[in-house]
């Protein structure tokens, strides 16, 4: 046998062996354990830094064949971002081929009924690729926001609060997106003719909504609160709203309401103006919004507070009736000594 021959073979059997070795490491199971783990891949990341992300959870043998893998592979050209599953029957082959696929798996991201669209961001972006400033910048900028036929006064009412699927490296335009998609899904046929019924459009119903939200977090009672602010809007009498005022104010630490704030110039002081704010004073819950497009019908004009502190409250059709409830709750106020 020649020695060019000889030495064909070899390197045959040499390059035999390799493929072999990795494919035995590849065909192994990834983890050491029996507990699902994630690789979270982000814009960032190239090789190094992934087979580092890989090799923090991997089983050592396996972890060879993923190096041998992506070394091979070419998947430093097509690392894609997204949050990875990483089964414990799973094998390092598999993920990898996941990996350079980009096979994800799908998140559940809550969207929350929050004060303030910049809290909503915090919160949302906790379970997100993006960061929560470029949310906010996004959501705060006149032109997004008018792409939705929104303003930023308005832009609380895009957002249907809900747990949706969506994939962990959305971009923020996709996250948007998605949610004027809900939103659209939401307002439906028979919510729009609710709407219109009560002389509304899903904005102001939002603002209404926020403003029932605000008042209890007892969602059997939200019903008839709504029905209170439409008999008010309906005579042209102001709502009155606390949490209004404590939304103009801006502190919401505010747990007693005072002279001093109701003198607030804002147009969202609902006791110096009359009808809806300019926009919701939070992000509506589904509740909230169904509360207002289903609301009681009844004559109650004025609420307050119950003097037990159990979140609901007393009703009341005449302002005397209201005036004793009042007291009620000034003089638990006063026992307790909440006096701001």
């Amino acid at each position: 046998m020649s020695k060019i021959l000889k030495g064909t073979l070899i390197g045959v059997v040499a390059v035999a062996l390799v493929a072999a070795g990795v494919g035995y490491y590849a065909i192994g199971p990834c983890l050491t354990n029996e507990q699902e783990e994630f690789v979270y891949v982000d814009a960032d990341d190239n090789l190094d830094s992934v087979m580092n992300k890989v090799d923090e959870v991997a089983h050592p043998k396996t972890m060879m064949g993923f190096k041998a893998l992506a070394s091979h592979g070419k998947y430093g050209d097509r690392i894609r971002t997204g949050r990875y599953t990483i089964d414990p029957d799973m094998t390092m082959l598999q993920l990898f081929r996941n990996l350079r696929n980009h096979q994800q798996d799908p998140i559940k991201l809550v969207v929350p009924t929050t004060r303030t669209l910049a809290d909503m961001a915090g919160r949302v972006t906790e379970k997100l690729m993006i960061d929560s400033l470029s949310l906010v910048q996004s959501i705060s900028d006149s032109a997004v926001c008018a792409k939705f036929g929104l303003n930023h006064q308005t832009m609380p009412s895009l957002f249907i609060p809900n747990t949706y699927q969506v994939f962990w490296d959305m971009s923020v335009d996709d996250f948007l997106e998605r949610m004027k998609k809900e939103h659209d899904n939401f307002w439906n046929a028979d919510r729009l003719a609710k709407a219109k019924a009560h002389g509304l459009d899903p904005q102001q119903v939002a603002t209404l909504a926020s403003i029932v939200d605000s008042e209890s977090a007892y969602d059997p009672e939200k019903p008839r609160i709504a029905g209170l602010y439409l008999n008010r809007l309906k005579m042209g009498m102001p709502l009155q709203s606390d949490p209004t005022v404590i939304f103009a104010v801006g502190d919401f630490t505010i747990r007693r309401v005072l002279n001093v704030h109701l003198n607030t110039n804002s147009p969202y002081n609902t006791y110096k103006n009359i009808g809806l704010p300019p926009g919701p004073i939070r992000i509506p819950s589904i509740a909230g919004l169904e509360a207002v497009l289903n609301a009681e019908k009844h004559g109650y004009l004025y609420m307050c507070a119950k003097e037990d502190f159990s979140g609901s409250h007393n009703f009341a059709t005449t302002f005397a009736q209201h005036a004793a409830n009042a007291r009620r709750y000034t003089q638990a106020l006063n026992q307790r000594g909440i006096m701001k």
